[in-house]
């Protein structure tokens, strides 16, 4: 656990004697973008979704301006909503705004729950990263987050990793909130299930899906996930 938490240490016991709640959903697979996302990526977009059940999928792009952001995601939304699958947009209230998506997923310092509430209305879903502090999980709950995020749980080369929480963080959260948890960061379909077990509501995924056959991991995580 992170210095920073005020909690303090968390036993990692706890997730051995974790056991989920029967009226808490089983968890579900959580789709995030790679960086590039022009080109076939519409297509492969399409493969992936129609391959098994996939909850939501974030839009994550870096380092180019709202316009050709918006041009980028449309596609994907709409790819998205024949879907029934839900859009979420990383770091940008503004743009989450523009686009009219589903929901906006929150860095430490991408905003407040509070003021993508306030923007976007009582029926947007809002994530909240918080790395593998209990005390942030605990701060975006009250600001009104629909969902907290910890990680990263593996190395993973999509983003730089200066946190690594213990698998117990969501024994924890599961056991103290009915907000879901997310759990992110180098996920495969080999080293999810002790995720799953310990009681990730959504297990976020990105490089094990586009790094390859997207269709052909879905698949692998969606029977992960069933079984």
């Amino acid at each position: 656990m992170t210095e920073d938490d005020p909690l303090g240490p968390l036993d990692p016991d706890f997730a051995a004697h974790f056991r989920r709640n029967d009226r808490r959903p089983p968890c579900q697979l959580y789709l995030i973008s790679p960086l590039d996302v022009g080109g076939a990526f519409p297509d492969r977009l399409a493969r992936a979704l129609d391959a098994g059940p996939v909850a939501a999928f974030q839009f994550r792009v870096k380092d180019i301006d709202q316009h050709a952001a918006a041009a980028l995601a449309e596609p994907l939304q709409r790819i998205c909503a024949d879907r029934e699958v839900a859009f979420i947009v990383n770091d940008s209230i503004a743009l989450a705004k523009r686009l009219g998506a589903d929901g906006v997923h929150l860095g430490q310092d991408d905003g407040d729950p509070r003021e993508a509430r306030d923007a976007l209305g009582p029926n947007v879903q809002i994530g909240v990263t918080c790395h593998d502090s209990r005390h942030l999980a605990m701060e975006a709950g009250e600001g009104g987050a629909d969902y907290v995020a910890f990680g990263a749980f593996y190395p993973t080369t999509t983003k730089d990793v200066q946190h690594r929480p213990d698998p117990s963080i969501l024994s924890w959260w599961a056991s103290m909130f009915e907000l879901p948890s997310v759990a992110i960061g180098g996920i495969t379909p080999v080293n999810a299930p002790p995720l799953v077990a310990a009681g990730a509501d959504f297990i976020a995924v990105s490089g094990a899906v586009w790094n390859g056959d997207e269709a052909a991991a879905v698949q692998a995580f969606t029977e992960i996930l069933a079984g």
